[in-house]
């Protein structure tokens, strides 16, 4: 049987997604409480960076020791990958050696080419075109926070990269509002936006774009590989930071999310990421609960709901 992999949100269904957040729910409740929950003793996950991380790595390796299993971590410099070896024969090599796989990449092509080689499950840490685990941890932060996010109108306000083109993805399958505001030129995945007509809206103006909205979210304007355009950007996004201007045209309950690491001063201000509207903090530990449950799921598909307790 093929292996289960998280490529992007829409490789699992949104009863699948739902499922993996109330886990998620469950295994931060058992984490704070300091209840032991190691589902996945003796697994191993392998965690492949071309890109560099705190986040992501520290959430991944975390996870897994608190799960009972444990987490290698390889870089160009400590594989073959670095040396030129065909991502098809790492891809080969490792999943006979290790239980799942986490890769932070640049090109999405990347992880697609390891996942087709894969005998075991692939997860996309981060790819220029997507950021799915990203969004499990800003969902789960918003439904612990205001509820379900049905119905409501989500604000994305910046450059239309990968997280704002997994943002697109969830506006489909959880049945929200998603408006972009960001300047010509750094519109999102045109395919993606092509297949979420009825659920995304591309706009120049923030103001227009944040108007009663429940979640306002942004991101650096200069991601990693773009360093050289840092100044064009800041150009280009003048008039796209998060003020606190901007937050009091949203909702009355609005909150503030941010994927990290933030610049203060540019993409939001720092009374914004700082203020009382902002959970940027439990967003962020989110990604450990969230991938937890992630894991669970991709390695324990065939177990029901009701036995993946502590």
């Amino acid at each position: 049987m093929r292996p289960r992999h998280f490529l992007t949100l829409n490789d699992l269904d949104r009863n699948e997604l739902d499922f993996v957040l109330r886990r998620a729910g469950e295994l931060k409740r058992l984490q704070h409480q300091g209840v032991p929950h190691e589902s996945l003793r003796g697994k191993v996950l392998g965690m492949v960076f071309e890109k560099s991380s705190t986040r992501t790595r520290v959430s991944f390796e975390a996870g897994m020791a608190q799960l009972g299993g444990n987490a290698i971590f390889l870089s160009p410099r400590d594989s073959q990958l670095g040396r030129g070896e065909p991502v098809e024969d790492t891809a080969r090599v490792l999943s006979r050696m290790l239980d799942v796989v986490m890769i932070r990449t640049f090109a999405h092509e990347t992880l697609e080419r390891f996942a087709a080689y894969s005998q075991v499950p692939v997860i996309n840490g981060l790819s220029d075109d997507h950021h799915p685990c990203q969004l499990l941890a800003d969902i789960q932060a918003f439904q612990e926070h205001r509820g379900g996010l049905a119905g409501r109108t989500v604000a994305w306000v910046g450059d239309g990269n990968n997280m704002c083109n997994s943002y697109m993805e969830a506006a489909g399958i959880f049945d929200f509002q998603l408006n972009v505001a960001c300047p010509e030129g750094f519109d999102p995945d045109q395919t993606l936006l092509q297949a979420n007509t009825e659920r995304v809206r591309i706009v120049r103006d923030p103001r227009e774009a944040v108007a009663g909205a429940s979640l306002v979210t942004t991101d650096v304007w200069a991601s990693m590989g773009q360093e050289e355009e840092q100044a064009e950007r800041e150009r280009a996004f003048a008039g796209y930071q998060v003020t606190r201007e901007l937050m009091n045209l949203a909702a009355d309950d609005a909150v503030f999310l941010h994927c990290l690491p933030a610049h203060r001063g540019e993409e939001v201000a720092a009374d914004v990421i700082d203020g009382e509207q902002s959970i940027v903090w439990d967003q962020a530990e989110n990604r450990l609960h969230a991938q937890k449950a992630l894991l669970e799921f991709l390695l324990l598909a065939e177990t029901s709901p009701r036995t993946l307790q502590a």
